[in-house]
C-alpha cells in the first residue's frame, strides 16, 4: 500500500497526529531526537518543512536525521522545488490555493515534478489554504487570507479540491497562530468533503486538539508546540490521546 492509502484508512478508525519540523528551526540531530520521541508518543508521521528554509542541503541533512530516528514515513511539506529530498519517502504535492503567486499554485509543481519521478518519492495531491491569521506562512507565499468566519469560501476552496481530484485538503491558520482556525469552519468543510482533513496552526495544548478533531479535522499538525515544550513526549502524548477520543 502506498504511504497516502495507509493513511487515508487510518483516518477511517481515528484522528491522526503528524508532528511537523522545520529544518530552519533546529539542528538536524535535535530533530532526530525530536522525530524519535514523537513516535514514542504516537504520532503517525513527519513532516519536513517551513516558509524560510535557505537550502537543499538543509532539508536532505534534517530528513536523514530523522529517518536514523524514526521508522515513521518523512513527508516533505515544501515551499519550493529547491527545497525537495530524495531521502524522504514521500512528498505533499500541494497546491497553495489562495496564493496571488502562481509560483506557489502551479509553477513550483512544473520545476519539482522531474525531480520527483526520478527519485522515487511517493507525491501526495493536497489542495493547501491559509486562513487569518496567516504569520509567515501566509506572508510568504502572498496568500489572499481566508477570513477567520468567511466560512463560505473555506467550502468553496475545499470543494475546488475535492473536485480537482486532490487527496488531502489543508486548512492552515500559519504556524505560532495565535488563534487557530475555528471549529465551525472545520465542520463546515468536513461536510463538504470525502477526502481527509487536516488541520494545523495554532493548536498548543490538549484542549484546543480535542476540539479540532471533534468538529472534524481527520489529521492534526503540531509544530511550534515541538520547539518550545520542555516536556515534549507527555505533552505529545497528551494531545495524541485527546484527539483520538
Amino acid at each position: 500500500m502506498t504511504i497516502a492509502g495507509d493513511i487515508i484508512e487510518k483516518t477511517k478508525e481515528k484522528t491522526l497526529h503528524f508532528s511537523l519540523l522545520d529544518p530552519d528551526k533546529q539542528e538536524p540531530n535535535v530533530a532526530g531526537s525530536i522525530a524519535k520521541v514523537s513516535e514514542e508518543s504516537g504520532s503517525s508521521a513527519i513532516m519536513v518543512g517551513g516558509s524560510t528554509l535557505i537550502s537543499q542541503k538543509q532539508v536532505n541533512e534534517t530528513v536523514k536525521a530523522i529517518k536514523d530516528n524514526t521508522s515513521l514515513p518523512v513527508i516533505l511539506f515544501p515551499s519550493g522545488a529547491k527545497f525537495l529530498s530524495k531521502y524522504a519517502d514521500a512528498m505533499f504535492f500541494m497546491s497553495l490555493l489562495n496564493s496571488r503567486n502562481l509560483d506557489y499554485v502551479i509553477r513550483e509543481h512544473i520545476k519539482g515534478a522531474p525531480f520527483v519521478k526520478r527519485s522515487g518519492l511517493e507525491p501526495i495531491s493536497m489542495g493547501y489554504v491559509i486562513v487569518e491569521p496567516g504569520m509567515t506562512a501566509g506572508r510568504v507565499g502572498e496568500v489572499d487570507l481566508i477570513k477567520k468566519d468567511d466560512i463560505e469560501t473555506a467550502v468553496g476552496y475545499a470543494l475546488a479540491a475535492r473536485y480537482l481530484g486532490m487527496n488531502f485538503f489543508y486548512l492552515e491558520a500559519g504556524s505560532g497562530a495565535p488563534t487557530p482556525v475555528s471549529n465551525d469552519m472545520i465542520s463546515s468543510v468536513k461536510k463538504n468533503l470525502n477526502i481527509p482533513l487536516i488541520v494545523g496552526g495554532g493548536i498548543r495544548d490538549v484542549e484546543t486538539a480535542r476540539e479540532k478533531a471533534h468538529a472534524g479535522a481527520d489529521i492534526i499538525i503540531t509544530g511550534t508546540t515541538l520547539e518550545k515544550e520542555k516536556n515534549l513526549k507527555q505533552a505529545l502524548t497528551d494531545i495524541i490521546n485527546a484527539i483520538e477520543e
